[in-house]
């Protein structure tokens, strides 16, 4: 079926809507109209966020980056690149609403050397990317840090969007319950999945003080989600409802 664009702003920005309301209720317009058009920067020194005006609520991380590609599709599709598209969009609409959030990255890199550690990263770049994406959440001390990958499977069957939480923090399993509800809801509403608990092999999760998720958005391993997730319009969906399940889920936990 050819789905009309018109047709697919109006459901897109109907996903937005539902759960944004819940946030904007609690926000100036001053606030939302201050954020459009801002200028985003990664976190560039440790202990010190881009963004100075308000409280960061979100770090967005995309994952992998650089020389680490992620999982890829049979097509040669980078899980880097998906990840990092859809942590945009997420980022773009944050900004539409006054959601103060940080990216851990913006560029295709990976941030080993992001605070200058070493003179010689040979070895060691893995372990020091995922260390100062860790940095980064714990400068910012965000209401949620939110990690965006893809997934892959050796059975090509498997497919659908898996939302992991972070064990350290109660609030965890209730962001991960949220998004994984509205994903289950509007973009896979045949599937029956439900969050579950990181493991010591997800780092940032195992380590991560402030409620902290991950979604995985789909199989690049699945021929149908491979091809969804190579498209400006799903990941723009993708992008859509999970900002929504985290302003509602932010909306929530504002004392």
């Amino acid at each position: 079926m050819i789905v009309d664009r018109s047709d697919r702003f109006v459901r897109t920005l109907g996903y937005i809507l539902f759960g944004i309301i819940f946030f904007t209720s609690t926000v100036t317009l001053g606030s939302i109209s201050s954020g459009i058009g801002r200028t985003r920067r990664p976190v560039v020194a440790a202990g010190a966020a881009d963004r100075t005006d308000s409280r960061v609520a979100v770090v967005i991380d995309a994952g992998h980056g650089g020389e680490d590609g992620g999982a890829s599709g049979a097509d040669g599709t980078a899980e880097k690149d998906v990840n990092l598209a859809v942590a945009k969009d997420v980022d773009a609409l944050s900004t539409l609403f006054g959601i103060p959030t940080v990216m851990t990255r913006t560029e295709d890199e990976l941030l080993y050397d992001r605070f200058g550690e070493l003179d010689d990263y040979t070895g060691k770049k893995k372990s020091h990317d995922l260390k100062n994406r860790l940095k980064i959440a714990e400068a910012c001390d965000p209401d949620l840090f939110l990690s965006i990958h893809s997934n892959k499977y050796p059975d090509p069957s498997v497919r659908g969007m898996q939302v992991w939480y972070s064990p350290n923090d109660p609030l965890s399993a209730r962001a991960a319950g949220t998004v994984q509800d509205y994903l289950n809801s509007h973009l896979q509403p045949d599937g029956a999945r439900t969050p579950k608990k990181a493991t010591s092999a997800i780092y940032l999760l195992k380590n991560v003080r402030t409620p902290a998720i991950l979604v995985e958005c789909g199989f690049l391993s699945n021929e149908n989600e491979l091809e969804k997730l190579k498209t400006d319009g799903y990941r723009a969906d993708a992008a859509c409802v999970i900002l929504a399940s985290v302003a509602e889920y932010l909306a929530g936990n504002k004392g």
